[in-house]
């Protein structure tokens, strides 16, 4: 692909996380945005509908990732490397949906930073920044790699 159309286009799709990310809370259900920035240690938990909660969690995750896999995309103009992203995207939000709706299950009781974190890895494009060193190092590496 052309750098004219290269470059804006990542941009833009840059920019696209920023705007999910700025209006979270008019986009997306989720009581513990509030919980997390205050001083969480010393409060109890909010009230949340769980259906609801992972039904946001899920359309949140399925925006980054879309946006996600796209940039990831441009980056690399590698089919492989979009299917396997898009499979890693895929296996770690049940992994990561699993333990924390285990966590909520038992109303934090093992502690608020592993809730805290694997919340952030679900609403946040953390992934991209993992995913986009991780396929980086594998061009390094050259036509000897697998993908």
């Amino acid at each position: 692909m052309r750098r004219r159309y290269k470059y804006p286009a990542l941009v833009a799709l840059f920019f696209l996380l920023v705007l999910i990310r700025a209006y979270e809370s008019k986009l997306f259900y989720d009581p513990f945005i509030v919980f997390f920035q205050n001083d969480y240690l010393y409060t109890t938990m909010p009230e949340y509908d769980t259906l609801n909660l992972f039904f946001g969690m899920l359309y949140r995750y399925f925006l980054n990732s879309i946006v996600s896999l796209a940039i990831i995309y441009f980056v690399f103009e590698k089919l492989g490397y979009l299917i396997l992203a898009g499979k890693l995207y895929v296996y770690g939000f049940f992994v990561l949906i699993a333990v924390y709706a285990y966590l909520l299950n038992s109303n934090f009781e093992y502690g608020y930073l592993l809730p805290f974190y694997i919340r952030r890895f679900i609403i946040h494009p953390l992934f991209l920044l993992l995913l986009l060193a991780a396929l980086y190092y594998e061009k390094l590496l050259g036509p000897k790699s697998s993908l």
